[in-house]
């Protein structure tokens, strides 16, 4: 019986094996859909931003070209950019005006008397809110310390005036312990304590809607894991509802440290005269007067742009500052 064996191909004749197909690769169509389509698919939320972005281009950015009349000679009638380049020479002008330098510290006790005044009230007011258990006696103070806000400047200042004339309510309340009227409108060491009075009547109630806002983000739990390990209220407020409110309270306060320099120009227009004009005049109301009643344009453009470049710096540090403190930043 004859057994048939099956001999190996010589070597170098084998068939090379099968080479195996290239994988194509999976284009993920809806993983980043284009500008184009994002645009078509949310259309109706990005129009809400279209007035927005019109009134920051025509309102904030497109009036800072004209800045460059600080470093030109301009001349009403003339051209808006300026007649003749004449360099630092309205800078030089102010940096030795001693008048320039008297309203630059009134601008920095006001700016900072309402900071240190305005910004802190709003929290306690918030934290006070916060521990009241009856909803309409919380609800009446919130409503009575909303008010204000939404009156006008206008009508806040002529309050003011009318509520310290001499004839008015408060020198009445002083007449009856025997003490003379006091003319504040009149005397300049009482502007400061008059407009960061009137400051925080008008915002210390609408302060309070981002921080009770912020307050409704902290969980109960915590709550109950502080009541549980023996904190008091007070304890309670220290340890979880400051902390929760954190970083509210940074970006606010990096907002304000920014508009550190732009005191409030219509209030302090309304309620100073020449007579308190030691104590009142902030660069706001120095730039009016000199730029629009003086019809000194470029020396009031260098000053409202070193008042520009002053901001920038100080919310650009508070930011800074605020990020290597605590870990919370704007950008």
């Amino acid at each position: 019986m004859s057994t048939s064996t099956t001999s190996a191909p010589p070597p170098g004749t084998q068939d090379p094996p099968p080479a195996r197909a290239a994988p194509r690769r999976r284009t993920r169509k809806g993983a980043r859909p284009g500008w184009r389509r994002t645009l078509r698919r949310d259309w109706q939320l990005y129009s809400l931003a279209v007035l927005p972005l019109l009134f920051f281009l025509v309102f904030r950015y497109l009036p800072m070209i004209g800045n460059v009349i600080a470093f030109r000679r301009f001349e009403p009638g003339g051209s808006i950019f300026g007649e003749q380049w004449v360099g630092l020479r309205y800078v030089r002008m102010f940096l030795t005006d001693p008048t320039f330098w008297q309203v630059f510290r009134n601008t920095l006790w006001l700016g900072g008397l309402t900071l240190v005044f305005c910004f802190p009230i709003p929290i306690v007011l918030a934290l006070l809110l916060n521990e009241v258990r009856r909803r309409s006696l919380k609800r009446f103070v919130q409503s009575v310390s909303y008010l204000p806000h939404f009156l006008s400047i206008v009508i806040v200042a002529g309050i003011t005036m009318q509520m310290l004339a001499t004839d008015g309510p408060v020198n009445h309340a002083l007449g009856w312990f025997g003490h003379e009227p006091i003319r504040f409108i009149q005397e300049p060491e009482w502007f400061r304590t008059i407009y960061v009075g009137s400051e925080i009547w008008q915002t210390a109630g609408w302060g309070t809607i981002l921080y009770l806002a912020a307050l409704t983000t902290i969980h109960e739990d915590l709550y109950e894991a502080a009541r549980i390990d023996g904190a008091n209220r007070w304890q309670q407020i220290w340890h979880v509802t400051l902390p929760g409110i954190r970083p509210t309270m940074i970006t606010l306060l990096i907002l304000n440290i920014g508009t550190f320099m732009a005191v409030g120009f219509e209030k302090v227009l309304l309620l100073y005269n020449p007579l308190t004009y030691p104590k009142a005049d902030v660069i706001s109301t120095y730039v009016y007067r000199t730029g629009v009643e003086s019809n000194s344009f470029s020396y009031a453009a260098a000053i409202g742009l070193f008042e520009a470049v002053i901001g920038l710096v100080l919310i650009f540090s508070a930011n800074q500052l605020s990020r290597r403190t605590v870990g919370t930043s704007l950008w």
